[in-house]
């Protein structure tokens, strides 16, 4: 499992749950995936992370870094 961050919103125009990846947005047009259900839409960005990064490293790209919360 990454440590990258993963916004799921419903859309009502799609009928699906669209993921958004924060550190990916200026490098992959977004959302990159979605799902019927809440749980298919995180297992598919899930994949689409995991996709990304193995292609970038492949590729010799430099690879974004996860973003952290720090609770103060």
């Amino acid at each position: 499992m990454t440590q990258y961050s993963m916004i799921v919103q419903w859309s009502e125009e799609d009928q699906l749950f669209l993921v958004t990846i924060p550190e990916f947005s200026n490098l992959v047009i977004m959302p990159c995936t979605h799902g019927k259900t809440r749980e298919e839409a995180i297992r598919h960005g899930e994949e689409v992370i995991e996709m990304y990064l193995e292609a970038w490293k492949a590729e010799g790209e430099s690879i974004p870094e996860p973003s952290l919360l720090k609770i103060a």
